[in-house]
């Protein structure tokens, strides 16, 4: 599966932005899909996961209320709408996509990473 993420851009605080993740390849075997972020200097964690069901979502808590996490199977694209952006949510964002198997906040439930997008928020 190949994974295309999209969206990223400068933003002031408070502002909005959606990153757009595109797969394309073998989805059929893909049962979940997350999102993933690193800020410079720091591992790179959680931030939200949705199942090909839509269902079960979560989400990390400091993203909670602030990001939805939705997909459309048809167009095989995966959202992430950020609202209400920090500063402190500046970091490259990846999106990821597996088989399952794992708790779906754990990096090794997935098998297959879009290169990534920036997002920068000033303050």
């Amino acid at each position: 599966v190949q994974l295309q993420a999209s969206g990223g851009g400068l933003v002031q605080a408070g502002g909005s932005l959606r990153l757009s993740c595109a797969a394309s390849g073998r989805t059929f075997s893909r049962n979940v899909m997350g999102w993933f972020r690193q800020a410079p200097g720091k591992e790179r964690e959680f931030v939200a996961t949705i199942r090909r069901s839509g269902t079960s979502i979560l989400y990390a808590d400091p993203v909670k209320g602030r990001f939805t996490i939705s997909r459309d199977n048809g167009k095989n694209t995966m959202y992430l709408q950020m609202d209400s952006l920090k500063p402190e949510d500046t970091a490259i964002y990846y999106c990821a996509a597996g088989s399952g198997g794992w708790a779906p906040s754990l990096e090794r439930a997935y098998d297959d990473w879009g290169q990534g997008t920036l997002v920068t928020v000033s303050s």
